[in-house]
């Protein structure tokens, strides 16, 4: 089959849902473009519900006219492969490691924490109130995959198991030495036993609520030498610490 027109039926529904957040969401699927991003998902166990290819492209799917398939891409310069997916939610925050975002709202931002998520091997990532959609077309591609395999659901701090770290500018204590002293704990055989621990961040200039900084068991800082990290490297940098530091399970 080759798709001549762009009023094909699977053309318009990839349009739609590279546009509203509303369509993605009534529709239940969302778009991936790339072959890495087509092969991130194969790898990972997802099967699309379409997949387009530009024609005489030597790659497995429907073939599209290029310039059909350029005009319903998301990239600047076009796309040879996209595939529609099915959204998948979690059903439930996991540990050992997991990482609660508030009011992240850019989906570069998100898709990029995803990816972070991702190379230091957290269980699980939880958006609260005001972060972008993870399945959107920007925050799919700076995920780079990660959408595939880091477990995202949508939740309140009700859902969060184990200890809460909190990140804030203005924490008291320096990250490294809460690390510290979580390792001193992980370490006392007379200790109770819950070695699962909750990243949370909130937006770049917010910051995190009051309220979500009480909750919190301990608020700490990354210490730089001027102005601040935005909220992606601060999870990045987070990440690491905890991962490589940490006694996960």
């Amino acid at each position: 089959m080759l798709i001549t027109s762009s009023h094909n039926e699977t053309l318009k529904e990839v349009r739609r849902l590279n546009g509203r957040r509303r369509d993605r969401e009534q529709l239940g699927r969302f778009v991936a473009e790339g072959e890495d991003l087509l092969a991130a998902a194969e790898a990972a166990g997802w099967t699309p519900l379409a997949r387009l290819v530009a024609h005489q492209s030597g790659l497995d799917g429907v073939e599209v006219m290029p310039p059909l398939l350029a005009g319903v891409s998301e990239l600047g310069s076009g796309t040879r492969a996209l595939g529609i997916y099915p959204i998948r939610w979690a059903p439930t925050a996991t540990g050992p490691l997991c990482l609660y975002l508030h009011g992240v709202s850019d989906p570069g931002n998100l898709g990029t924490i995803l990816r972070s998520a991702e190379a230091f091997a957290a269980s699980s990532v939880v958006l609260g109130p005001g972060c972008a959609d993870p399945f959107g077309p920007k925050a799919v591609r700076a995920s780079m995959g990660a959408i595939f395999t880091v477990p995202v659901l949508r939740g309140g701090v009700e859902v969060l198991p184990g200890r809460r770290l909190a990140l804030d500018v203005h924490g008291s204590q320096d990250l490294r030495d809460v690390l510290v002293g979580l390792l001193d704990a992980a370490s006392d055989p007379d200790a109770a036993s819950d070695p699962d621990v909750v990243l949370l961040l909130g937006a770049e200039r917010e910051g995190l609520p009051a309220d979500l900084l009480d909750a919190a068991d301990t608020v700490a800082r990354i210490p730089v030498a001027n102005h601040s990290l935005n909220v992606a490297m601060a999870a990045t940098v987070a990440l690491y610490e905890l991962a490589s530091r940490m006694p996960l399970r």
